[in-house]
């Protein structure tokens, strides 16, 4: 039986077939490789807005990046799903590198900033506003509007930086030897372009070092 609301979506079955005729168009064997292909180096741990899509804006294929997003690109330590993920990933699929990567224009760091109500992801959004308290004197007031948000939204990637570094997943990994770096970035939606923001880190000890060097870049500005 075919339920009525469902011929809404007749047009994403036809997307999905053209999408799949054009795949193996292009290479015959493209699905019949990809069964086996799960073996990515990189973790993404993104926003989970529409505008911001994995692996197109690192030009990867299905398969050489595995992905988990939320709502402002959160790492929280009690969120047993984002940690199942990156055990899974560094544990079961030995990705080397873990890209925590936030964009500018994101509404979540936008309502933290504003304080706006939004419903029950306020409790989520929590975790920016802290992030805003706690860095509140690279903030201020004198800034332009357009330069907070910004700023707040790097701010935000170089916490769950230090957040994704900090999980016993992390730190036993690399007291096992396991070549692993966590990353920090930022993707611009107006370029397409990614932001490094200097948070590559190898250990604690490396992690301490750089955050600290890149808080010391907003002192400057």
């Amino acid at each position: 039986m075919i339920m009525k609301n469902s011929k809404a979506l007749d047009h994403l079955f036809a997307n999905n077939r053209e999408w799949a005729d054009e795949m193996i168009a292009k290479d015959a064997d493209f699905f019949k490789r990809l069964v086996n292909q799960q073996a990515p180096e990189y973790l993404w741990i993104g926003c989970a807005d529409s505008r911001v899509p994995a692996n197109e804006i690192v030009n990867l294929q299905p398969g050489e990046l595995f992905v988990h997003r939320n709502v402002a690109n959160v790492v929280v330590h009690t969120d047993l799903n984002c940690l199942s993920v990156i055990q899974f990933a560094i544990e079961l699929l030995k990705v080397r590198h873990i890209l925590v990567v936030g964009h500018y224009g994101c509404a979540g760091v936008h309502a933290a900033l504003s304080d706006r109500r939004v419903g029950l992801a306020d409790n989520w959004l929590r975790h920016v506003k802290d992030v805003h308290q706690k860095h509140e004197r690279y903030l201020g007031e004198v800034l332009p509007t357009p330069k907070r948000q910004d700023r707040l939204c790097e701010l935000n990637v170089i916490e769950q930086v230090v957040n994704v570094c900090e999980t016993t997943i992390v730190q036993d990994a690399w007291a096992n030897g396991q070549d692993l770096t966590v990353h920090g970035w930022a993707y611009r939606l107006d370029t397409g372009l990614v932001n490094d923001l200097g948070m590559s880190c190898s250990s604690i000890e490396e992690m301490k070092t750089r955050y600290a060097k890149t808080l010391t870049r907003y002192n400057a500005e």
